[in-house]
C-alpha cells in the first residue's frame, strides 16, 4: 500500500540527523535544536564527519558508525551528497529519510533522480527534498526548522509549502489547537499528498486532515486516496493559483470554460474534499474541526445578547446555504419560562443586552435539548452590565455538562465573544468550544461542518442504474474518429460530428454538407419540402467560431435566398480569412423552439486531471456569462444531476410562468453519454455542443465541434488513459463454474453491495473472521463496510462472487497496490458454508490475472500461522511462504508475477 513504511518515518523509534552544523542560523543547527527541545524519546544520533560533537551532542563520521540502526534519517547535507547518504542509510537498514536539503533538481540524471534510485534499492521512503521537515507531536519529534513545535492534537496538516506549515504551527499555538502531525512534502520525490492522505486517514489520532496544495502530480492516485480519506474523516484544502488563466487560448468554448482552477474545483468536489479559499478559512476549519464533529444537519440556533449581531449571523447563514432553526411552540414555552418578556420570540434568540450568566445558561440549556436544531452558536457583545468572562465561564460549564450527558453524539456548540481578550478565547478553547472573532467566521465554521457531511453523503450514495435504452454504437463512433486522424485532421467535419453524436443517441439537427451554392440549394429544397426553414453555416476546419466571419445566416425560406446567402458566406469567409481552407457550407433545418433553454455541454482536456465534462448556459456569449460547472467522468445520472445543479441556469430548467419544465433527465442523460463517449474514445480531445436546446420535448444539438488527436497515457494502470477516476470495470465480469457444477457470477464490487456484504458476514464464523481480519470482530459498522465496497478501481480492486441460483454473495477477494504500482497486497474471505468447493482457488486465480493485467510485479499478503488452508493454497499457486521475522504468528506470502 502507499502507506508502506510511513509509520517508520512518522512514528520512528530511532532518528539520525545527518549534516547538522555548529553554525548558528544554519538549517542543520535549527533542526538539531528542535529535536532536542521536543524531547524525542527514542534513540537519537548525530552524523557529521567534520565534528566530534555539536552543542554537546556527540557526532560520528558516518551512518554506519552509529550505535544503532536509525529508522529515520534526516538529511540537511549539501545536495551533491544526498544520493550517497541515502544509499548509505539504506545499506544500514534505515526505513526512510526526510531530505530537507534543496537544489537536487528534477528529471532524469538529476541529483534527485540518483537519490530516488538509491532509495528504491532498499525499499526506503523519502519525504522531500526541499522541505521544512516533519513535526509529529505524538512521538515528540520535531525534525524541522520551524520556529515552534506544535501542541499534540487531532489535526493533520499536509503542505506543499514549508512557510504555510510553519505559519499553521504559530497559529495553532495562539489558538490552543494541536496537531497529530505536520508534514512539509517539498518536491514529493517519493512520498506525496496521496500517500499521506492514506496514512492519516488510518491514523486513530487524526480527526481531520488539512491540505495546502499548489499542484497535483499523479491525479489518479490523488483522487483515489482523497476519496478514501474523505469517507472516514473531513479533508479540507486550500489551493493556490486560483486566478491562473491557463485556458485563454483554448480552441473550444468548453476548453475556454474549463480553466485549470475550475478543474481542480471539480476534482475536489468529486473527491469529497471541501475547498476553502484562503488560509483564514483553513484556520477556521482547523478551529472548528479541532474541537467538534460534524453537525447532523444544517439548522443552526443562535443565542445572543445583541439583536443586530444575531441578524447579521442569520443573513450570512442563509447566504451560505444554512437554515435558521425554527422554534417549536414547546420550545417557545420553555424559553418564555426562563427569559424576560422582551426576548426576541424567534431565532436568533436575543436575550437582551443586560443578560447575565444565569440567563445565558438557562437559554442555552433549552436550545441544547431542542431536537429542532443541529448546532448552537452562542454570541456575546460585552456590556458594562454583565462581565463577559463570567458569562463565558458559565457557558463552558453548561457545554461540558451537556457533552458528558451526550457522549455519543453531542451537537456542536460554537461561540463568538466580540472584542474579547485572549483569556476568554483561551477559556472557551480549553472547553473544546470553537470560537471566532466575528459572526461571519463562526457561521462559515458551522457551514464547513455541514458541507463536509453533504460531500461524504454524496460519496456514500448508491448510484442509480443506467437506462436500458442507452446502447451506444462505440465501434461506429471510433471509426469516424480514426478516419479523421488517418487523414491528418484535428477536427471532425459537420457530417462526422453528426455521425458521432448519432452513435451515442444524442439528437442533432438534420445537417448536410454542400461544396457550393448549387449543392446548398439542393439540400435546402429537400428540407423546404419537409416544412422547415433553413440555416447556412460556413464549413471550414480553420474557422472555429463561425459568427466571427459572419458565417451564419438564419431563417432562409426559398431557393433564391439560399443561393444568395451561400455565395455571400463563402465570399465573406475567403475575404476575412484568406488563409483558411473553405470546404463549403452546412445546410441545416432551422429549429424554432421558442421556449427552449440554450445550454452548452462538452468535453475538455486538462493536463493534470485528463478529460472533464462541462455544463453551463450556452449561446454566443457563453464565455462572458461564464455560468458553468465541471465534473470528472465517469458520470452516472446522479452525478450528472449534481453537475447541473451547480449552475445558475439550472434554475431555468423547471417550469416557470407559461414555460414548461425541461423533460426530466434529458440534459443529464446527454452528459452521461458524453462521459461514456470520452471513455470509449479517448482520442476525442475536445467537444462542445452549443447550443443544446432543451425543453419539454427533450434536447436537440444545434451546433457542435469535435477536436481529435493522439492521446498520451496520463495515468498508470488500466482503464481509460484520460480519466483520473476510473470507470466501473465491467469487462471483468464473468461466470465461473467450480466443483459439482456450482456456478457463480463474479464481478467488480459496487457501492450498492453493502447490504450483501452484511448478509454474507452473518454466514462467516468468528474463527474465519479472525483469520481474515486478524481479530475476532463481532460487529461491522456501515463506515467499515463502506470502505470495503466504495472503491474507485484505481489502486484497489475487489471482486465479489454471487451464487447464480440464489443471488447471495458468497465470496470477496481484493487487492491494493503500493504507492509506486509495483506490488499489491491481497485478502480473501468466503462464506464459511461454501468453503472447500473450489471458489477460493478460482478467486485467487482471478486476482492474480487482474494484477498481471495492471502491470504489478508482485502479489503479497500476511496469513495467520493457523490458517493452514490458505497457506497450502498459496504454496499450490506458487507463492513463496516464509515466517514473518517480527511476528511468529504470521506468515508472509509472496508471488512474483
Amino acid at each position: 500500500m502507499s502507506t508502506y513504511r510511513l509509520k517508520n518515518l512518522l512514528s520512528p523509534r530511532s532518528v539520525a540527523l545527518v549534516g547538522a552544523s555548529p553554525r548558528q542560523g544554519s538549517v542543520g543547527r535549527a533542526i538539531l535544536n528542535n529535536i532536542r527541545k521536543a524531547q524525542f524519546k527514542g534513540e537519537f544520533g548525530l552524523v557529521n564527519p567534520r565534528y566530534s560533537e555539536i552543542d554537546g551532542v556527540a557526532a560520528v563520521g558516518s551512518i554506519a558508525k552509529l550505535a544503532f540502526v536509525p529508522e529515520l534519517v534526516v538529511l540537511t547535507a549539501p545536495a551533491r551528497l544526498i544520493a550517497g547518504l541515502v544509499d548509505e542509510a539504506g545499506r544500514s537498514g534505515a526505513a526512510g529519510a526526510v531530505i530537507v536539503s534543496a537544489g537536487l533538481g528534477q528529471g532524469p540524471d538529476s541529483l534527485a533522480d540518483a537519490a530516488e534510485r538509491a532509495a528504491r534499492k532498499y525499499g526506503m521512503r523519502l519525504i522531500g527534498p526541499n522541505c521544512l521537515g516533519i513535526m509529529m507531536p505524538g512521538v515528540g519529534l520535531n525534525a524541522s526548522f520551524s520556529a515552534h513545535m506544535p501542541a499534540s492534537g487531532n489535526l493533520a496538516l499536509i503542505s506543499q509549502s514549508g512557510a504555510i506549515a510553519a505559519g499553521m504551527v504559530d497559529w495553532g499555538a495562539q489558538r490552543a489547537i494541536g496537531f497529530s502531525g505536520i508534514v512539509s512534502i517539498g518536491d514529493q520525490l517519493d512520498v506525496d499528498i496521496a500517500d499521506l492522505l492514506d496514512y492519516f486517514a488510518l491514523d486513530e489520532a487524526t480527526q481531520a486532515i488539512l491540505l495546502y496544495v499548489e499542484a497535483i502530480g499523479d491525479a489518479r492516485k490523488f483522487m483515489s486516496a482523497a476519496r478514501a480519506a474523505a469517507r472516514v474523516k473531513p479533508v479540507f484544502v486550500v489551493k493556490s493559483g486560483r486566478m491562473a488563466q491557463g485556458a485563454k487560448a483554448a480552441a473550444t468554448h468548453t476548453g475556454a470554460l474549463a480553466g485549470a482552477d475550475a478543474v481542480y474545483e471539480a476534482a475536489f468536489q468529486r473527491a469529497g474534499i471541501l475547498r476553502v479559499s484562503d488560509l483564514r478559512q483553513l484556520f477556521d476549519c482547523a478551529e472548528t474541526l479541532g474541537r467538534v464533529k460534524a453537525a447532523s444537519g444544517k439548522r443552526l440556533a443562535i443565542l445572543t445578547n445583541g439583536g443586530g449581531l444575531g441578524v447579521l449571523a442569520v443573513d450570512r447563514l442563509v447566504e451560505l446555504g444554512g437554515v435558521p432553526a425554527g422554534l417549536s411552540p414547546a420550545i417557545h414555552e420553555k424559553l418564555d419560562a426562563v427569559l424576560p418578556p422582551t426576548w426576541s420570540k424567534s431565532n436568533p434568540v436575543d436575550i437582551i443586552g443586560d443578560a447575565d450568566p444565569a440567563r445565558y445558561a438557562a437559554a442555552l440549556q433549552v436550545l441544547l435539548a431542542d431536537a429542532g436544531n443541529d448546532a448552537v452558536l452562542v454570541m456575546n457583545v460585552q456590556t458594562a452590565i454583565a462581565r463577559a468572562d463570567e458569562i463565558a465561564a458559565t457557558v463552558t460549564g453548561v457545554v461540558r455538562k451537556y457533552r458528558a450527558e451526550h457522549r455519543l453524539s453531542p451537537k456542536p456548540v460554537l461561540a463568538v465573544w466580540v472584542g474579547a481578550d485572549h483569556s476568554i478565547s483561551a477559556l472557551l478553547s480549553s472547553a473544546g468550544i470553537p470560537n471566532y472573532p466575528t459572526e461571519d467566521d463562526a457561521v462559515r465554521g458551522f457551514m464547513h461542518l455541514v458541507c463536509h457531511r453533504e460531500l461524504v453523503e454524496a460519496l456514500a450514495r448508491v448510484p442509480p442504474a443506467m437506462p436500458d435504452e442507452f446502447a451506444p454504437d462505440a465501434a461506429a463512433a471510433s471509426r469516424i474518429v480514426a478516419a479523421a486522424m488517418a487523414d491528418g485532421r484535428q477536427w471532425l467535419d459537420p457530417i462526422e460530428v453528426k455521425g458521432l453524436l448519432d452513435a451515442y443517441g444524442i439528437d442533432v439537427v438534420p445537417t448536410f454538407a454542400a461544396v457550393d451554392a448549387d449543392e446548398a440549394v439542393a439540400h435546402a429544397t429537400a428540407l423546404f419540402a419537409q416544412g422547415s426553414t433553413v440555416v447556412l453555416k460556413i464549413m471550414s476546419r480553420d474557422i472555429l467560431h463561425k459568427s466571427d466571419v459572419g458565417g451564419v445566416v438564419l431563417n432562409l425560406t426559398s431557393a433564391d435566398a439560399v443561393r444568395k446567402a451561400a455565395v455571400e458566406i463563402l465570399a465573406r469567409a475567403r475575404s476575412l480569412q484568406p488563409e483558411a481552407r473553405i470546404e463549403g457550407v452546412m445546410v441545416q433545418a432551422m429549429v424554432v423552439r421558442a421556449k427552449a433553454r440554450e445550454l452548452i455541454v462538452g468535453l475538455a482536456d486538462d493536463p493534470t486531471f485528463g478529460t472533464v465534462v462541462v455544463f453551463g448556459r450556452g449561446g454566443t456569449a457563453v464565455e462572458i456569462i461564464n455560468d458553468k460547472a465541471l465534473a470528472l467522468p465517469p458520470l452516472d445520472l446522479q452525478l450528472a444531476r449534481s453537475l447541473i445543479e451547480r449552475t445558475r441556469v439550472s434554475r431555468l430548467l423547471p417550469a416557470y410562468r407559461d414555460v414548461p419544465a425541461v423533460k426530466k433527465d434529458a440534459v443529464a442523460m446527454v452528459l452521461v453519454k458524453l462521459a461514456q463517449m470520452a471513455a470509449d474514445i479517448p482520442e476525442i480531445r475536445g467537444l462542445d455542443i452549443n447550443p443544446l436546446l432543451a425543453d419539454e420535448k427533450g434536447v436537440l444539438a444545434v451546433d457542435a465541434r469535435v477536436a481529435v488527436g493522439r492521446v498520451d497515457r496520463k495515468f498508470r494502470g488500466a482503464g481509460p488513459a484520460n480519466f483520473a477516476v476510473r470507470p466501473y470495470p465491467s469487462q471483468w465480469q464473468r461466470h465461473i463454474e467450480v466443483k459439482d457444477g456450482w456456478r457463480a457470477l463474479v464481478r467488480p464490487i459496487r457501492p450498492e453491495d453493502e447490504p450483501l456484504i452484511h448478509e454474507m458476514l452473518r454466514h462467516v464464523t468468528i474463527q474465519d473472521v479472525r483469520l481474515r481480519f486478524f481479530a475476532p470482530m463481532k460487529e461491522f459498522s456501515h463506515e467499515f463496510i463502506a470502505r470495503l465496497t466504495q472503491l474507485d478501481y484505481a489502486r484497489a480492486m475487489a471482486f465479489v462472487a454471487l451464487d447464480e441460483a440464489t443471488g447471495e454473495l458468497v465470496g470477496v477477494v481484493r487487492i491494493h497496490s503500493d504507492s509506486i504500482y509495483q506490488s499489491g497486497e491481497y485478502a480473501i474471505l468466503l462464506r464459511s458454508d461454501v468453503k472447500g468447493r473450489g471458489l477460493g482457488w478460482a478467486l485467487m486465480q482471478l486476482i492474480i490475472e487482474y494484477a498481471r493485467s495492471e502491470g504489478l510485479k508482485v502479489i503479497s499478503g500476511d496469513v495467520l500461522a493457523d490458517n493452514t488452508t490458505m497457506l497450502e493454497m498459496c504454496r499450490s499457486l506458487g507463492f513463496d511462504v516464509a515466517p514473518d521475522p517480527a511476528d511468529h504468528d504470521i506468515y508472509n506470502v509472496r508471488l512474483a508475477l
